[in-house]
């Protein structure tokens, strides 16, 4: 006696579907941003946005490979804005900031001076570091 298989027949087995790429984000074009440097003493912080606020891309001294004291560098702020502004550049087509710059770290004008090199235009420069003044009341100060 042969036994019966049940085979199914190439035709009628259905094959995965690869994923469509409508659930890829779509890639935004901004003319124009603006550009946050944070320079401490420690490392410097890159980050481009839209006029909005919406990060386009980032980038520090300690993600390009800096380690220790040599994150606080001008040298390594500038590798740092290059790469964050080199990828905003390609991925948006970001041709134009506004720069805003907090802190005092040796990275602010080597942050500043790697975004001309890049090739985008620089509109504005503003300096957004917090400025005591003056503080909170000392406690017991209204005793009579």
């Amino acid at each position: 006696m042969a036994e019966e298989v049940n085979t199914v027949a190439p035709e009628t087995v259905e094959a995965k579907a690869p994923k469509s790429k409508a659930n890829k984000k779509s890639k935004r074009i901004v003319n124009a941003g603006a550009v946050h440097i944070q320079a401490t003493f420690n490392n410097t912080i890159i980050s481009v946005t839209d006029k909005a606020g919406g990060v386009l891309s980032a980038s520090s001294a300690g993600a390009n490979g800096f380690r220790g004291s040599k994150k606080g560098t001008a040298f390594a702020a500038g590798v740092a804005a290059e790469k964050a502004l080199e990828t905003a550049k390609k991925n948006h087509a970001l041709n134009s900031v506004d720069v805003y710059v907090s802190g005092i770290g040796l990275g602010r004008d080597a942050a500043i001076r790697a975004i001309s090199t890049v090739g985008i235009k620089i509109d504005s420069i503003t300096d957004v570091t917090p400025i005591a003044h003056g503080g909170v009341r000392p406690k017991g100060e209204r005793k009579p």
